[in-house]
């Protein structure tokens, strides 16, 4: 009994800890497991829009996607990639802010 629970527990934290994904490469199984709320047919909404109109440039272009709402994209904004750069979202905004040229009013260091 105790190592089915162990078990059952480990699958649980693998998939509450599960890594981005790149939404312009990835198959539907993939986007499926790797996406919270994001189901086997959302997926394949996702590969099937991808595949019609080309790869996603940024987050809120899923909205075109029939089946993903603002509250969806909500909740996996922090998990997608893009291109195959390997950063999430939410690492480009981190990182555009940190930017000297995002920031005017910071001043750049003369060299």
């Amino acid at each position: 009994m105790n190592k089915l629970l162990l078990v059952l527990l480990s699958l649980f934290a693998l998939n509450c800890f599960a890594a981005p994904v790149n939404i312009n490469t990835a198959d539907a199984k993939t986007i499926a497991d790797a996406l919270s709320g994001i189901g086997p047919s959302k997926a394949e909404a996702i590969v099937k829009y991808r595949e019609e109109h080309g790869p996603f440039q940024a987050p809120e272009d899923l909205l075109e996607v029939s089946g993903i709402g603002e509250k969806s994209l909500e909740n996996i904004k922090g998990d997608l990639l893009f291109e195959n750069t390997g950063t999430t979202e939410a690492h480009k905004s981190t990182l555009k802010a940190e930017t000297p040229s995002a920031n005017p009013t910071k001043k750049q260091p003369n060299h």
